[in-house]
């Protein structure tokens, strides 16, 4: 005869081994990197008072935390035959802004204008527009695609249109991300 556990001391136990972990806190090394087992610190940067010799720290190098903070925006690399297959369509996307620059369409003309360019529903444009220079179209990013393929646009400040088409960014968007602190 098997006997079952009720449901809820089952769930206390499942509870306990939860909030006790699995492993030794002892089995850390960065546990045991100081006297006082406060744990490893870093190593401080040239202009910080420096530790004692022998003293164990985990170094730091601002470039690296730098590549790593902006990995975000990292494109998905694309074969040759990736970005042949959607030329055709980046060419569309810079006349479609040309056209677009020399008036003053709002967002959803925009979209629905870029979405025709791209085979896309204009809910599938990514569109980022910035402050508007002047009565015409001006600061406007666009983009969209499928799979890791992106095509994407943009109308500078001054006027100049650019389409290319890239690879979607490692946080899976089209568009990189604005970033900044």
């Amino acid at each position: 005869m098997r006997r079952h556990l009720p449901r809820a001391a089952a769930g206390a136990a499942l509870l306990a081994a939860l909030v006790t972990g699995c492993a030794e806190p002892s089995a850390d090394p960065r546990a045991a990197a100081t006297p006082s087992g406060e744990g490893m610190r870093f190593c401080p940067s040239p202009p910080e008072p420096q530790l004692p010799p022998g003293t164990a720290c985990i170094p730091q190098d601002p470039a690296s935390k730098y590549r790593e903070n902006h990995a975000y925006r990292q494109e998905m690399e694309l074969t040759e035959q990736e970005r042949a297959g959607e030329q055709q369509k980046a060419d569309r996307l810079g006349t479609v802004l040309r056209e677009l620059a020399t008036g003053s369409p709002g967002e959803t003309e925009v979209r629905a204008a870029v979405a025709a360019a791209l085979g896309l529903k204009p809910n599938d444009v990514e569109y980022r527009a910035g402050a508007q220079a002047g009565p015409t179209l001006r600061n406007l990013a666009v983009a969209g695609g499928t799979g890791k393929v992106c095509v994407k646009g943009q109308v500078t400040d001054s006027g100049t249109v650019t389409a290319e088409v890239s690879g979607r960014t490692m946080d899976g968007t089209c568009l990189p991300g604005l970033g900044g602190h």
